[in-house]
């Protein structure tokens, strides 16, 4: 995806409501391999409360070091948190995109989060 595109379409993603608004946009994508990826992740989000937090996980499956499948959860972000934390993680998980990037091509300046 060319630099210019890129940009337009972080732009409108940080538009979107919610994880399911930027996750549908995404898949609607003319560009395959990010539709493709888009579409790789459907059913694959978790919510659960925690510590007062209701927090979005990503749910998957992988193959541990014996070879057995394992799952596991990744944390993304909390519900209601800006939709451009789950843009840069997205760009991030699925094409190694450091989320700093990201953030420059909405014209936002990324902030590191908080170790807690």
């Amino acid at each position: 995806m060319q630099q210019d595109h890129f940009v337009e379409l972080v732009k409108e993603l940080s538009q979107k409501e919610n994880l399911p608004q930027v996750l549908d946009a995404l898949k609607a994508v003319e560009d395959q391999e990010v539709a493709e990826a888009a579409a790789s992740l459907t059913g694959q989000f978790s919510l659960a409360e925690i510590e007062g937090e209701k927090r979005i996980y990503h749910v998957f499956t992988e193959a541990n070091d014996d070879g057995e499948e394992q799952e596991y959860a990744e944390w993304v972000m909390n519900e209601g948190d800006d939709v451009m934390v789950f843009v840069a993680w997205f760009f991030y998980a699925m094409f190694e995109m450091k989320q700093k990037d990201t953030y420059q091509a909405a014209g936002r300046t990324y902030q590191q989060p908080k170790r807690r």
